[in-house]
């Protein structure tokens, strides 16, 4: 049985290699085993922040079985993939060798193809994928990387080429351009340089779209893309005084209803446990994932609860002294710690702000997003930067939130999704905005739990909003600090 051979060959494996052991390799291995002999579905919870040496574990019963599969990742996670774990797992044993095809149609004899999720995507539409079962190792980045898989970009070039395959309608088309140009770059300047398109902004264009034929890429792409579950803003570059039109699904789960319907698949990622979260959207539900068989595969329990500073009277983000504030409780943060110190907020004018007000006290001590600080630095940067970059860095001994990772309604797609929520009567914060935030904050500060460090979170919602509550609970394990001493 392929259980069996699975746990036999890894136990052996690891004996050979020594080292200290992830508690739950063979619980891993048995559970992707079952899995892929029944073609069942099977969700893996993962802790956040868990090391990366789990890759291991899937990898065993994946060179063992004999099933098509196909293997889905990022480009993160492809490249130590084929840098890291494959390498490792031939020098183990060679018999356990992977052999794994690359690129957009791979023989249909190949049992092994890796994917990416746009590839994956171009494959479902295409009917390619066959009866291959789905290995999805990112379960917490599924919903963002399909909606990159998904989403169309129209540059001023492919305006260009339009105009070249249509010349009949070159006048239409270049006043259309010049109207919504005027439209985008009007709009009042915003950091993250994103200006929302609202549906009859695009209709006219939509409407020219329809009567026209033959469309070079990717026109019949973004003319598909239609209907209330899509929608598009403009990126501008002021510097160069041009705008990229994109167009993305809201929800992109919806869009690929069916994708593992009657399909095997093993999906696996760093999410919350199942208690945490209670109340919560089934990662890949609306695809037609429904898990047979769901396990946490937690950490092992800790012998000291994370320290969680973060006192009662706070003042709100939206207050006139919260920069004041984050200064202050930052000063002191600071003082006397002698390991890096990362401070993580979004907003572009408070983080610029503190970051300017620590180095005016500490000196070059203080850097800003960057991957080459001191010993005992101190690192201001935005919560996407950190989540990307962590691994790249030593483990802090203090992580502290300036604000709480929830997403910002200034954002185009955020503001969508949240209107189309709450055009349906539905909470759009306990839904949408907040579960996102809460898995970003546990991804964000689990490196804190193997150091030993400490968590201080100076925003003022964490105390004065109800669900403040949920917050707390997702940082569990912890221990109050009611007064700040050297560290």
């Amino acid at each position: 049985m392929l259980e069996a051979r699975a746990h036999q060959q890894l136990k052996a494996l690891l004996e050979r290699e020594g080292g200290e052991p992830w508690p739950h390799h063979l619980s891993l291995s048995r559970l992707v085993a079952r899995s892929l002999r029944r073609s069942d579905h099977t969700l893996v919870r993962l802790a956040p922040g868990c090391e990366p040496s789990w890759w291991i574990s899937l990898l065993v019963p994946l060179a063992l079985s004999e099933c098509p599969l196909a293997l889905v990742v990022s480009e993160a996670q492809r490249q130590r993939l084929l840098q890291v774990e494959l390498p490792r797992l031939g020098r183990a044993d060679p018999s356990l060798a992977l052999p794994c095809f690359e690129g957009d149609h791979p023989p249909s004899h190949a049992r092994v193809w890796l994917l990416n999720h746009r590839q994956l995507v171009g494959a479902w539409q295409q009917g390619t994928l066959g009866e291959r079962q789905l290995v999805i190792p990112e379960a917490e980045h599924l919903d963002g990387l399909l909606r990159q898989a998904l989403e169309v970009v129209v540059t001023p070039q492919h305006w260009d080429q339009l105009r070249r395959a249509q010349p009949a309608a070159e006048a239409s088309l270049l006043a259309l351009h010049e109207r919504l140009s005027r439209q985008v770059l009007s709009h009042p300047r915003n950091p993250n340089h994103l200006v929302a398109l609202a549906p009859e902004d695009e209709a006219p264009l939509r409407h020219l779209l329809q009567l026209l034929s033959p469309l070079p890429d990717p026109w019949p792409t973004w003319l598909a893309a239609q209907g209330d579950d899509w929608t598009s803003w403009a990126r501008v570059n002021p510097e160069m005084l041009q705008w990229q039109l994109h167009r993305q699904p809201l929800e992109p789960l919806g869009v690929l209803r069916g994708l593992l319907e009657q399909r095997g698949a093993v999906v696996l990622g760093q999410l919350a446990s199942a208690r945490a979260a209670a109340g919560q959207p089934q990662p890949g539900l609306e695809l037609g994932f429904e898990p047979d068989v769901s396990v946490a595969l937690g950490d092992p329990p800790l012998a000291d609860p994370l320290p969680l500073y973060a006192p009662l009277r706070q003042p709100l983000p939206n207050s006139p002294h919260y920069g004041q504030h984050l200064l202050e409780q930052g000063r002191r943060l600071v003082l006397g710690q002698t390991g890096l110190t990362v401070v993580l907020l979004d907003d572009d004018g408070l983080r610029l702000g503190l970051t300017s007000g620590l180095a005016a006290e500490f000196g070059s001590r203080v850097v800003h997003e960057s991957t080459a600080p001191e010993g005992n630095g101190v690192i201001c940067a935005r919560w996407d930067w950190w989540l990307t970059q962590q691994q790249r860095l030593p483990l802090p001994s203090q992580i502290v939130v300036g604000l709480l990772p929830i997403a910002s309604l200034e954002d185009p797609l955020t503001a969508a999704r949240v209107l189309a929520l709450r055009q349906g009567g539905r909470d759009w914060f306990r839904e949408c905005l907040l579960p996102d935030g809460l898995t970003r904050l546990q991804l964000g500060v689990a490196g804190l739990r193997r150091q030993g460090g400490r968590l201080a979170v100076l925003d003022g919602r964490l105390r004065g909003r109800s669900w403040g509550r949920q917050v707390l609970h997702a940082l569990e394990p912890w221990v109050s600090l009611s007064r700040l001493l050297p560290h």
